[in-house]
């Protein structure tokens, strides 16, 4: 019987993606932790059913208006759900972020600090309160006027916008100008306002080169084109922009990223001489509080920031108060090193989503099921104990926790355990225990149990030798200050350290410029794509192959259908209502807007006719449809596309669909894609491969997989290093470089190196005693 107080959130029926009709009941007001390899459908569990779910009755609890985007968005596919709380969602997706936003924006913790020099701030003589706003970079009341609150200025120079004085205009002098029939345009321009474009710009006189290069002006000129032979040109009425002015309007509109890139490359960047960086106007930097401007206070980690609040007076104490408290989630979350006007797009997605865990603590809702993806991704073993200290506050205030994960010390730590599998893809999606941690034990199809209760040393591997040595340093950057690292060649480095501690700068310091390199590969965790229209198969440029294969078919070509026809990027082929990418943007006036399904394709990218046309019985939609695994088969004597999709198979990604979106793709997954598009290309001489974190979001047999790979890149001569924390591949490793000892100001420092036996026994060091216990 179902009473209003139903203990369990009972789900019925859920086939979301690739779960096959799961019945599972998930207790509530406890931490319930969801496992399974990756692929396997615990995400589409937590949060495809559950999280979508409460989100639709949220919608449905609100206007008439909302109520219609439901029917466009769409509901999760499941029989029904009952004892459901309304749920906060905390993912590792990012949102695009901007260079306005930073550590004190996303916590918060700024609008505190503004508040707190606003009412109980040291203003000079005279000067008149000003109101919270005012200490704002973001605000038109607050930005420094010549930055716009940016904290930084772009310029351009003669000598960036013209590289070879040697040439002349018409030869291309004007490295800024645009390309193509663009740039022509702009030169015919110029030499029908009387300038000379076919004398070296050298010997112009130098008031000609100032208005070309930087005038403001805009004259319209008639153009007479000269006449090519083949074929007759009308003259035009011009309009003249100079390279500065094309250049700033570029860098400031433009849509493009890659047009934005270019002109960044005419644009020199430097602290802003009116504010000195501090991106606030003077009225605002005059205010002081405990003897620091704003600015000053925000530049602190926030470990420091927490001793200079100190007050008198009751206004101050109140404010202060609060701010400490605040802060003090986000120090327990092991972010102390961060200052509040760190950029948010330089954390990484743990970094961030601990971030907004933290400012929850303060949230003070109870009653709500937490959905948290991965909140240990890019987490020392040492930072992971308070992570779990966290959770259970949640859990204390009245909440369920539903944590996805696969760190194995958070699913000890679990009050119940749905374990979803046994493998990826097709062949998972199913729940193999709903329970108690321990009793998972006797599910002998699960592949977290072999991991969880084995307790066997990692076997110890023959350490390589080095071929040789590459010296990095001295780096002073961030909060490493002239340190020098050597890393040994032909072998496998692991890099460790708690968050914070300098590991990624570190390693961004190697590049294909040092002694010993040869050829670098930096595979990050970057997204492969910012649209749904880049996916799997456009980035690995299987796609090419496989639309060649169609526009070959018998049909394609009594139709007269070349291989542009297949493309969902170009008219012709595509849907129109959506421009071929299958959803179409829906506006929440209230919410942030989301995608739904395309009405008139349904979400399948094509027009009626491109779909007509089939390959071995498929068409492009449907193949698009295939998991690697699948297509595998599908196309296992086309040596071109199965070549691509068998190194795909080799790093766990077998699962994917061919023409996943990629904003559908984790961190870990978009790194995958990118190492199996470096493995399918013919390796030739010594490549070092460089890889950050690359277990995020890897299920232990996984990572055995993916170690796999790395080791036999290394076992052919290459070099690899990875920065890491999950200690069966930091015990794996030929060598280790540990920072720390702790994070920030207290890190920066290279602790230890070594084979993983001598680390292991480092004094002083945080990764010792884990690393100690892996190797048994």
């Amino acid at each position: 019987m179902h009473t209003p107080h139903d203990p369990y959130v009972r789900v019925r029926g859920a086939r979301e993606h690739n779960l096959q009709n799961v019945d599972v009941d998930i207790p509530r007001d406890v931490l319930v932790v969801f496992t399974g390899v990756s692929g396997s459908g615990k995400s589409s569990l937590a949060f495809g059913t559950v999280y979508a779910e409460a989100q639709r009755r949220y919608f449905e609890s609100v206007a008439p208006y909302a109520r219609r985007l439901i029917h466009q968005v769409g509901a999760p596919k499941v029989g029904e759900i009952t004892g459901l709380p309304p749920a906060v969602s905390l993912q590792q997706r990012r949102a695009a972020p901007t260079s306005r936003s930073s550590v004190g924006t996303v916590t918060n913790l700024s609008n505190s600090l503004r508040m707190l020099f606003s009412r109980a701030g040291d203003y000079p003589a005279g000067a008149e309160r000003l109101d919270s706003d005012a200490f704002s970079p973001n605000t038109a009341t607050g930005a420094c006027p010549e930055c716009h609150g940016l904290g930084r200025v772009h310029r351009t120079s003669e000598e960036l916008l013209v590289p070879d004085p040697s040439l002349s205009v018409r030869d291309g002098a004007i490295a800024a100008w645009p390309g193509a029939w663009q740039g022509k345009n702009l030169r015919d321009i110029l030499d029908a306002l009387g300038y000379d474009v076919d004398r070296p710009w050298r010997e112009l006189p130098a008031e000609q080169r100032e208005w070309i290069l930087f005038t403001d002006e805009q004259p319209v000129v008639t153009v007479h084109p000269v006449r090519d032979a083949d074929r007759i040109q009308r003259p035009y009425q011009g309009t003249y922009m100079s390279a500065h002015r094309y250049v700033m309007k570029t860098f400031s509109d433009s849509k493009s990223a890659t047009l934005r890139a270019k002109a960044e490359r005419f644009l020199s960047s430097a602290p802003c001489p009116a504010c000195g960086g501090s991106r606030l106007r003077p009225e605002a930097l005059a205010v002081t509080f405990a003897g620091r401007t704003i600015a000053e206070l925000a530049a602190l980690p926030l470990t420091d920031l927490a001793g200079h609040l100190v007050a008198d007076g009751e206004t101050a104490r109140v404010l202060t108060d609060d701010l400490r408290s605040r802060i003090a989630p986000v120090l327990e979350l092991g972010l102390g090193y961060l200052s509040l006007d760190r950029a948010t797009p330089t954390l990484s997605a743990g970094e961030l989503q601990r971030l907004r865990l933290a400012t929850q603590l303060r949230s003070g809702l109870f009653g709500v099921v937490y959905v948290l993806d991965e909140p240990s991704a890019g987490l020392h073993p040492a930072d992971t104990e308070a992570l779990l200290t966290v959770l259970e506050r949640l859990k204390a205030a009245g909440n369920s926790v539903f944590v996805v994960e696969h760190h194995l010390d958070v699913v000890r730590g679990a009050d119940w355990l749905v374990d979803v599998g046994p493998l990826a893809g097709e062949h998972g999606g199913r729940v193999l225990h709903s329970g108690p941690v321990a009793e998972l034990a006797s599910v002998e199809e699960s592949a977290t149990a072999r991991y969880l209760f084995d307790r066997s040393p990692v076997p110890v591997r023959e350490v390589r030798t080095p071929s040789g040595q590459l010296k990095v340093g001295p780096v002073s950057r961030h909060n490493l200050r002239a340190v020098t690292a050597e890393f040994p060649l032909g072998v496998l480095t692991a890099v460790t350290g708690v968050s914070g501690s300098g590991k990624s700068t570190l390693i961004g310091e190697i590049t294909e410029d040092l002694a010993g390199v040869g050829r670098l590969v930096s595979v990050d965790q970057r997204p492969i794509g910012r649209t749904p229209r880049s996916n799997l198969a456009t980035y690995t440029g299987l796609f090419d192959v496989v639309r060649k294969e169609f526009a070959a078919t018998k049909e394609a070509r009594r139709r007269g259908f070349g291989v542009g026809r297949f493309s969902f990027n170009v008219s012709g082929g595509r849907c129109e209502t959506c421009q071929g990418e299958g959803f179409v943007s829906v506006e929440l006036l209230f919410l942030p807007s989301t995608y739904a399904p395309c009405p008139d394709c349904g979400g399948a990218r094509y027009n009626p006719e491109t779909l007509e046309v089939t390959y071995r019985g498929r068409n492009i939609a449907q193949v698009l449809d295939l998991t690697v695994e699948s297509a595998a088969e599908f196309f296992a004597d086309t040596p071109a596309v199965a070549r691509s999709l068998r190194t795909l198979l080799d790093v766990s990604l077998g699962y994917l669909r061919l023409g996943q979106p990629a904003t559908e793709l984790s961190g870990g997954e978009a790194q995958r894609i990118k190492l199996a598009s470096e493995l399918q290309r013919g390796r030739r001489g010594h490549t070092l491969y460089l890889l950050d974190e690359p277990t995020t979001g890897l299920h232990p047999a996984d990572v055995d997989v993916l170690m796999r790979q790395l080791h036999g890149l290394v076992d052919t001569g290459h070099t690899v290093i990875v920065v890491e924390h999950d200690m069966s591949v930091v015990a794996g490793a030929d060598w280790v470089i540990d920072l720390g000892p702790g994070g920030g100001d207290k890190g920066g420092r290279i602790v230890a190196a070594g084979p993983p036996a001598a680390v292991a026994r480092a004094e002083g060091s945080s990764t010792a005693a884990y690393l100690a216990r892996a190797l048994g």
